[in-house]
């Protein structure tokens, strides 16, 4: 049921007719280009053994990546179940609209804008049977600095964070804050997933923030060797 509602498109009557249509364009859009793109990456994938280590565990994974790598990871990890961190600005409601059709649900928030309800959101809606995702550096940066949104999660529910990297071998980048990259149609690409990172109920300030460096320092190793496969590939 939780699942259900955070797949339900929020309401657009906010907005102007033209961002209406602009959405709905670009919803279809981006939801139609991840699909025909994604049925032609060529996945491989290192670290599966982290994820099955938390199902067995009976925990759920709180997904963690960066902004740039959101096309391949939304393709990868579709009709899983998950729910995702959006922003409730305009842009975070095309990207809510495109993932929902791709299985996942959206939690309107974010560290700037409604970050406090979104969070108290996630935390129920996690302990309801949903996993959850954040791009940690998101919605607008500064890009590759993991904020706290995950740690958080992780401490209130008890849910270890999974942190993991989609490198494509063969890209385009967008010229935009988090230089989005778009694979290049049949490219291969390598998904690594570290180990998760288990974040204690009672931790206090010095412990979350080493929590916080913990997941810093494992995307940004995934980030160094996924580069090094990319470019020995």
């Amino acid at each position: 049921m939780e699942l259900k509602k955070a797949r339900r498109p929020a309401s657009l009557a906010k907005y102007a007719f033209k961002e209406r249509l602009m959405i709905r364009i670009g919803d279809w859009a981006f939801y139609l280009i991840i699909l025909l793109i994604g049925r032609t990456i060529r996945f491989e994938v290192k670290g599966w053994e982290n994820f099955e280590a938390i199902e067995n565990a009976g925990k759920l994974p709180i997904y963690a990546f960066w902004h740039d790598r959101i096309f391949a990871s939304t393709y990868f990890f579709r009709n899983r179940g998950i729910a995702v961190l959006t922003s409730q600005s305009k842009d975070g409601e095309y990207i809510a609209r495109f993932i929902q059709r791709l299985g996942y649900g959206a939690i309107r928030g974010s560290s700037t804008r409604g970050g406090v309800g979104a969070l108290v959101e996630m935390i129920r809606t996690m302990r309801n049977g949903v996993a959850m995702a954040f791009t940690v550096d998101g919605p607008k940066g500064p890009r590759y600095e993991a904020k706290s949104g995950a740690v958080l999660l992780a401490k209130k529910t008890g849910n270890p964070i999974m942190p993991f990297v989609v490198e494509p071998q063969k890209f385009w980048t967008i010229r935009s804050w988090d230089k989005l990259q778009i694979p290049v149609p049949f490219t291969r690409a390598r998904l690594t997933i570290a180990k998760p990172i288990f974040v204690r109920a009672d931790s206090n300030d010095d412990d979350t923030r080493k929590s916080l460096a913990e997941l810093q320092d494992s995307l940004d190793a995934m980030v160094d060797e996924g580069a090094v496969w990319r470019t020995s590939a």
